[in-house]
């Protein structure tokens, strides 16, 4: 089978290898998506009429076998096919013959792409928040575990004032937590089908739009048929953007680790099965997980402004500049889910030097509960706070573990409200099971054979 657009002529080899780059490799991504909605677009067009019960019927079985040969790593898409759309359509009429040539009929590559990577997007956040919901809890935990464990707290990278362990743990997973929420918070926007939209104006074929959504599982169709092929790339960096303030937050965590494991300071031990080696110092082992987490940030980072940028000036309607938006889209996506597998291990692991930490609250770490406790004889505060600070020697010895509890407010070393967070944990996950069953209920109404659209 030739190209979908095939119009009696070849293609120069150095245009096919441009246009085409590397997009029948990323779509590899997208074949059990495309098929599923390759099933609902039949089912739209039996109901239209214009299939009959026996061509239903053996689509369905043949993008069937396609999805298994995808799990099995057996369907190749070449870079004659462009896609795998063309693919899947090529499979569709070698088995079916006139049924496969039927399937394109009222759809255009543009929607077609856009509601396969729709599909595997909207799942993907019900993933990412999962496994940062995961991190969160991992966090929690292990600011439980040490929650009063005295630390110095630092501004400006110098001694501040007194905090702890749990502390400074659970800041980093309600951080997440938040981000998470704001993550899944983007899911009605996803979850809205552009099939039927064709080549962003719609087909004047009775296809019923909100039939097909529905077959999909999604919540509604997304309405003005322009405006779906307008929001690809808009939606794909919009995506990008909330994985982009998870690992934002990653990188800031990977880089206390960094610092605070340095043998100089020691407040933490790296497991040393995440920790690299040198070729040329054998005493050396290296937090290259963590350095890369930081650089693997700014590569999510850079996905979203790459996106943003392909998409900046372009007119309405379909153009071929969307194709490369592809890339950055699951590069971004699929690198900051790594990142967060990647710092559950090391929190998982990761090992607490108490003693070290102990050692490290100087007596100056106390100079501003030394100011607020002599306030307490009298006097106004800025005078009191020269007094210390000319003789920071005075500052009286302090208990660490006694100073660290009695900051109760809420959110202070001795107030963390563990309890509460990992209360919102266990409802976030609870709201990522119940989104995820009812995708994975959508598949297998499309199909039997259908999984998780979100693999590698």
């Amino acid at each position: 089978m030739g190209k979908l657009w095939q119009k009696g002529y070849t293609l120069d080899a150095l245009m096919e290898d441009f246009t085409v780059g590397n997009d029948y490799v990323l779509d590899r991504n997208l074949v059990a998506a495309d098929c599923l909605a390759s099933i609902a677009h039949t089912r739209t067009l039996h109901k239209a009429k214009i299939l009959t019960d026996d061509e239903l019927t053996s689509l369905e079985v043949a993008l069937a076998e396609v999805i298994d040969l995808d799990r099995n790593g057996e369907f190749e898409i070449t870079i004659s096919d462009e896609d795998c759309h063309t693919a899947i359509e090529a499979y569709l009429t070698r088995r079916l013959g006139d049924a496969g040539k039927k399937i394109h009929t009222g759809r255009s590559r543009n929607d077609q792409v856009q509601t396969a990577l729709r599909l595997w997007m909207r799942e993907f956040i019900v993933h990412m928040v999962a496994e940062t919901n995961q991190l969160t809890d991992d966090l929690l935990a292990f600011a439980q575990n040490h929650e009063f464990v005295p630390m110095p707290g630092r501004t400006h990278m110098q001694l501040a004032m007194p905090s702890s362990v749990g502390l400074w743990a659970a800041s980093f997973a309600e951080e997440l937590a938040d981000e998470a929420k704001q993550l899944l918070q983007l899911f009605p926007l996803f979850d809205q089908s552009p099939l039927g939209s064709a080549a962003s104006y719609g087909t004047p074929l009775p296809l019923d739009r909100s039939f097909a959504a529905d077959q999909m599982g999604f919540a509604k169709v997304q309405n003005n048929v322009l405006y779906a092929n307008n929001s690809r790339g808009k939606f794909e960096a919009i995506l990008l953007d909330g994985c982009d303030y998870i690992t934002l937050t990653l990188s800031k965590l990977a880089q206390d680790l960094i610092l605070f494991s340095l043998p100089e300071i020691g407040y933490f031990s790296l497991p040393r099965e995440l920790c690299t080696g040198s070729s040329i110092m054998p005493q050396k082992r290296n937090p290259d997980g963590l350095e890369l987490t930081r650089s693997r940030s700014a590569v999510v980072s850079s996905c979203s402004q790459r996106v943003k940028s392909i998409v900046r000036s372009l007119p309405s309607g379909y153009n071929r500049d969307f194709q490369d938006t592809k890339e950055p889209l699951f590069t971004g996506t699929k690198t900051a889910l790594l990142v967060v597998r990647v710092m559950r291990l090391m929190v998982q692991r990761l090992q607490v030097n108490e003693a070290a930490l102990r050692a490290g609250c100087a007596s100056e770490l106390y100079a501003t509960d030394e100011v607020l406790r002599r306030l307490a004889n009298g006097g106004s505060f800025r005078d009191v706070y020269k007094e210390v600070g000319m003789d920071l020697e005075s500052v009286a010895a302090y208990d660490a573990d006694e100073t660290i509890r009695n900051r109760n407010s809420e959110g202070t070393t001795g107030n963390l409200g563990l309890e509460m967070q990992r209360a919102q944990v266990k409802m976030l996950q609870q709201s990522c099971d119940s989104k995820l069953g009812n995708l994975l209920g959508s598949y297998a109404k499309l199909s039997k054979n259908a999984a998780s659209l979100v693999t590698w």
